[in-house]
């Protein structure tokens, strides 16, 4: 009996990786793991796997095929490491865009945010909903489902530019709505280890607006003008499930503390 030869070896060893691939942690894009993808291209390249008849030589093929899958399973996650943390590659798995005055950068790799279901942080320095109407130079959308706001402050921002923030307490957790205008350069900035959720929110008239739904706890980076008028200062925090969408064409309005996208929506959709 013959042994087997290199295009048996090679064979088995396609199949071993193959089986291997399935079992390594990477991320998934079309339900393949990226290891899927590329020993299927090994397979794909190197033909159909012939099945020995054989006993004997199964054996040792699967003998000599482990000896060697070893190593090249080593080289394989080593490569698949290497992929992951260079940063060209990283930088094409970053992904940013800007919506509504809102710059949303996705990063699979970044930092986590913190603690998911930190308390939402509530109104500073309340102010009277008419007051904070004149020192924003615009009036504040109320979202009908949740009624009046139990809270209303104003934050400067740069540019002599303002942002309003509504506050409710519901079930004994803070419900927050921060609306801006929407031309605003992004000084509101998210990052993401989670794709945002696109939707459809009803806006008042008759029609929908386009909605950005994130249900992972996220950072939420903020630059602002300190008191003085004098600074600029940013702030960055932990921000649970938010509905992100634009009232009117003109206001964003970005809603937190409500943990069910569909009771988000019912509140947009309520805003005017």
């Amino acid at each position: 009996m013959s042994e087997p030869g290199p295009e048996d070896g090679r064979a088995r060893l396609r199949a071993e990786l193959l089986a291997l691939g399935r079992g390594l942690e990477v991320p998934e894009c079309d339900g393949l793991t990226m290891a899927e993808r590329v020993l299927a291209q090994i397979v794909a390249e190197g033909g159909p796997v012939p099945v020995p008849a054989a006993p004997g030589r199964r054996e040792r093929a699967r003998a000599w095929v482990r000896r060697r899958a070893r190593l090249l399973a080593a080289a394989l996650s080593g490569l698949l490491v290497v992929l992951v943390l260079t940063p060209p590659v990283r930088a094409a798995v970053m992904d940013w865009f800007d919506f509504g005055g809102v710059e949303v950068r996705y990063d699979p790799f970044g930092p986590a945010a913190g603690r998911p279901g930190a308390p939402v942080p509530g109104c500073a320095a309340p102010v009277a909903p008419a007051r904070a109407e004149r020192l924003a130079g615009f009036r504040p959308m109320v979202p009908q489902e949740l009624g009046a706001p139990a809270a209303v402050s104003v934050t400067r921002l740069p540019e002599h530019r303002s942002m309003i923030t509504l506050c409710w307490r519901e079930s004994g957790r803070t419900v927050r709505l921060d609306e801006f205008a929407s031309a605003l350069d992004p000084y509101f900035a998210k990052q993401v280890r989670e794709q945002p959720e696109w939707l459809k929110v009803a806006d008042g008239h008759g029609g929908e607006v386009d909605g950005l739904w994130f249900a992972e706890s996220h950072l939420l980076r903020l630059g602002m003008v300190t008191a003085d008028g004098e600074r600029w200062t940013r702030s960055q925090r932990p921000a649970g499930p938010t509905l992100l969408w634009v009232g009117d064409g003109r206001v964003t309005l970005r809603l937190e503390g409500v943990s069910s996208p569909a009771r988000a929506v019912e509140i947009a959709g309520s805003t005017q």
